[in-house]
């Protein structure tokens, strides 16, 4: 096979996932940020972790891609009804689940159990602002922060996510905005 043939191939076999959480519209912000539609443009599918705060931010990032999310502690009771708590999607042969509160502020104790439960190979999540990423026993942990309202926001800077999957690596990656 030609090494042109091959990287077409592989380029075809990389799923680019856009990871976004805590928008918090229109409550804290009055629309999601540009820069997140630019991150996002090459995206397959976004994963929201929740405190949407409404059902129009789905809307506007499925002009991206098709959105999966999950209701977060802030979010009303429209959202909280559509939506669930924990949810998960399968790509190539990687469970990535979704939730809002993982416990990231005392430790991945709980994202351990959370992602052991359910055997997932990666749990995303929001509710702290700021972004995480870790490497736990048996899954990665990855929190892309918020892209309106960071916290602490003179140490933390708006952000996202990206997850480059293939069927052997997933390479997760923080954007600032």
């Amino acid at each position: 096979m030609r090494i042109k043939d091959w990287l077409s191939r592989l380029e075809k076999d990389l799923k680019l996932i856009g990871i976004i959480s805590d928008t918090h519209i229109p409550a804290r912000a009055k629309a999601i940020p540009k820069k997140v539609f630019e991150v996002f443009s090459d995206v397959s599918l976004i994963l929201h972790a929740g405190d949407l705060n409404r059902l129009s931010v789905i809307e506007e990032l499925k002009q991206i891609a098709p959105v999966v999310a999950v209701y977060g502690n802030m979010d009303n009771r429209e959202v909280k009804e559509k939506l669930t708590a924990i949810t998960s999607v399968k790509i190539y042969s990687w469970d990535i689940g979704l939730t809002h509160h993982g416990g990231g502020f005392w430790g991945t104790k709980h994202l351990e159990r959370i992602a052991a439960k359910n055997n997932f190979d990666v749990l995303v999540f929001g509710h702290t602002h700021r972004p995480f990423l870790k490497q736990g026993k048996n899954a990665l942990f990855f929190n892309p922060g918020s892209p309106t309202e960071p916290l602490p926001p003179f140490i933390t800077k708006r952000c996202v996510g990206l997850l480059k999957i293939s069927k052997k690596v997933i390479e997760p990656k923080i954007i600032h905005l």
